[in-house]
């Protein structure tokens, strides 16, 4: 049965003026149905009359999954490309939540959200959250994702977060990473371990579905977490391009 909540909670506010509106005030309270996984191997369609060097490409995509909420936060010890400093969780044991993002460079449904990412987490840590992003993506297959890259995209788009780099791959295993994007959203009490209260999507917009993207899910979520209030355990699984692991990789 989908769990249906509609509490009235001391909003902290959100960067999206949508969120305010009766049409989308919670997604929460909408019946959460998680979608079948949707993984497509590549394929490769020619047209007639065309150039025998012309492809159209399906890619492949992945939700996020299998991380219970209560998890605790892994450790990690992380460089930034772009400033060169390294990052452990101890730096963020002040704050009273963290969020980790699983981003990269060339994913389409993360250039999709990037500019509001940026926008949604902005607003947030003013407002006391930690924020990092992970770039785990293999260079070997994906040259393009990484750190001299990635430091280019921080500076881009004005990251107002560290953008750590996982050239090992094992950061994204311990969290049980498998896509881009995907977001953990872990929440700290006193003393007590960061544990996860939310593994879901940035919101229902997806490349080319034409659905404005509002942030809604995330926002929601986050804004319950700095305001003490509790969050559902039903939640709408991220939807992204898939890690690219090294080849040869073992799980």
């Amino acid at each position: 049965m989908a769990l249906r909540l509609r509490p009235k909670v001391s909003s902290i506010g959100s960067p999206f003026p949508q969120l305010g509106s009766s049409a989308t005030a919670c997604s929460f309270s909408q019946a959460c149905s998680v979608p079948k996984l949707g993984f497509h191997h590549l394929r490769f369609q020619r047209k007639k009359n065309q150039s025998p060097t012309t492809f159209f490409v399906r890619a492949s995509r992945t939700e996020s999954k299998g991380v219970t909420l209560g998890f605790r936060a892994p450790q990690f010890e992380l460089p930034e490309p772009l400033t060169g400093k390294v990052w452990t969780l101890e730096d963020f044991e002040v704050y009273p939540a963290l969020l980790v993002m699983f981003l990269c460079n060339h994913c389409p449904f993360v250039k999709h959200l990037k500019k509001d990412i940026v926008k949604l987490t902005k607003f947030f840590m003013e407002k006391g959250l930690a924020v990092i992003a992970i770039s785990s993506n293999s260079v070997a297959t994906h040259p393009q994702d990484g750190p001299e890259f990635m430091a280019e995209d921080a500076k881009l788009f004005k990251y107002p977060f560290p953008y750590l780099y996982d050239e090992s791959q094992d950061v994204a295993q311990d969290f049980g990473a498998v896509c881009t994007p995907e977001f953990f959203l872990f929440k700290k009490a006193g003393r007590r371990p960061f544990e996860l209260v939310y593994h879901g999507q940035f919101d229902d917009s997806r490349p080319s579905n034409n659905v404005p993207v509002t942030g809604r899910d995330l926002s929601l979520a986050i804004d319950r977490v700095l305001s003490g209030q509790p969050l559902p355990s039903v939640q709408k699984p991220s939807v992204g391009c898939s890690i690219k692991w090294h080849p040869g990789k073992k799980f």
